[in-house]
């Protein structure tokens, strides 16, 4: 069931676009925080991504992108994860989750957990790919495919919950 929901796109002349992009890096730093006093809490939830996605779905590809770029930059820089030889590929998967998002919810002008498996799914793939092209491992590629199932879960129903519900 798609619901309309009230979207947004800011420019970067914007103070909005900073502002909204600064709540969702604070959010993209303090959930891993929370997700690594669990073991292996980053690979199986895939914190560092759930921020972007809101604010790439609901504010547009510019908050997105910047949630993207900022989040993992500033925790690896903060607190060492994630840790540098990793960096590269979530850099990849955040800035495809952004533009992913923000294409779909643009197109669509409404949200629904078909659309958020869309998203998550296109991003997971892309990703995945970009990966392999930098990793050269398959394996490697494909551990976000393996472990993270709860995290994209956790994308696709908390992300809707939030759009929808906390997000007016």
């Amino acid at each position: 069931m798609e619901t309309t929901a009230k979207l947004y796109t800011f420019n970067y002349n914007e103070a909005k676009t900073y502002l909204y992009a600064a709540l969702f890096i604070a959010g993209n730093l303090l959930l891993p925080q929370l997700c690594h006093l669990v073991p292996q809490g980053g690979p199986i939830f895939l914190p560092i991504y759930f921020f972007t996605l809101i604010g790439a779905y609901k504010y547009g590809w510019q908050v997105g992108l910047l949630a993207a770029v900022c989040s993992p930059l500033l925790n690896h820089w903060l607190t060492g994860m994630p840790p540098s030889p990793v960096l590269p590929q979530i850099l990849a998967k955040s800035v495809m989750l952004a533009l992913g998002a923000a294409y779909i919810a643009r197109r669509s002008q409404s949200v629904s957990i078909p659309l958020l498996i869309a998203v998550v799914v296109s991003y997971q793939l892309a990703g995945s790919a970009a990966e392999w092209l930098i990793t050269g491992s398959l394996q490697t590629a494909l551990q976000d495919a393996r472990t993270g199932i709860p995290g994209m879960l956790l994308q696709v129903f908390g992300g809707y919950a939030v759009i929808k519900y906390c997000l007016r």
